[in-house]
């Protein structure tokens, strides 16, 4: 599994990265996943516009993962909704390792997953208005003041996001840092692409139409509130 990088390298070292890439050591059996079932349930990355419907093999609705972690969940909501396609995007190899084993122990085909960059991905591959949700879920908090400006939720990447949703499709997005979700509703409350179709705040106990995730379960341990969102994009 190599990813050809296909955007210039100068612009990359200038954009402020949204993520770390975390040390991990690969198993044996995620580094044989890699090998092994990366040519059938993964996408290599490139500056080309992906057919979707070639790469599924059908027409079906479309939802997007940013930063799946271990791909317990994405796959889980794969495995449960057959009906829906279900893209994951992550840069963690042994994450990646993980989920490609829990795929194919589900059995299910209704999932692909890329490695690389979320923004590379949006920007070169996802086609416009192809998507009918994108779920974000507990992406880094980035909590110190002088490392806001690294978060994710900025106000480009939701007009990005809006670009490649559907009329009236949805940004799910959860986190469990508080300062963070003040942002978020900053940064939402800017926008003309998206209005808040539900909030919650919640002690783990009412997730919004999602599974509960790794993240999530850290947070609550340390007494974090759990915060939930759907933006739905106007059209």
């Amino acid at each position: 599994m190599r990813q050809a990088i296909g955007i210039d390298d100068n612009r990359r070292r200038r954009r402020i990265q949204s993520f770390v890439r975390r040390a991990g050591r690969l198993t044996a059996s995620q580094r044989r996943a890699l090998d092994e079932l990366w040519p059938s349930l993964g996408i290599d990355f490139t500056p080309e516009v992906l057919v979707l419907d070639a790469v599924f093999g059908r027409s079906a609705p479309r939802v997007l993962e940013i930063g799946f972690g271990n791909g317990e969940t994405l796959v889980e909501q794969a495995r449960s909704d057959p009906a829906r396609d279900y893209l994951g995007i992550e840069v963690h190899e042994p994450g990646i390792g993980h989920c490609l084993i829990a795929a194919r122990n589900a059995g299910i085909k209704n999932l692909r997953l890329i490695a690389h960059d979320a923004i590379d991905v949006l920007q070169a591959q996802i086609p416009a208005a192809s998507l009918q949700r994108i779920n974000l879920y507990f992406p880094d908090p980035w909590p110190k003041k002088r490392h806001h400006k690294r978060r994710i939720v900025q106000p480009a990447f939701l007009s990005l996001c809006a670009e490649r949703l559907e009329s009236y499709g949805s940004l799910h997005i959860a986190t469990d840092w508080a300062n963070y979700a003040e942002h978020i509703d900053e940064i939402f409350a800017q926008s003309a692409d998206f209005v808040c179709g539900e909030r919650r705040e919640h002690d783990g106990n009412r997730p919004l139409d999602r599974p509960m995730t790794k993240f999530e379960r850290r947070g609550l341990k340390i007494g974090h509130p759990i915060w939930d969102w759907r933006f739905d994009r106007t059209s």
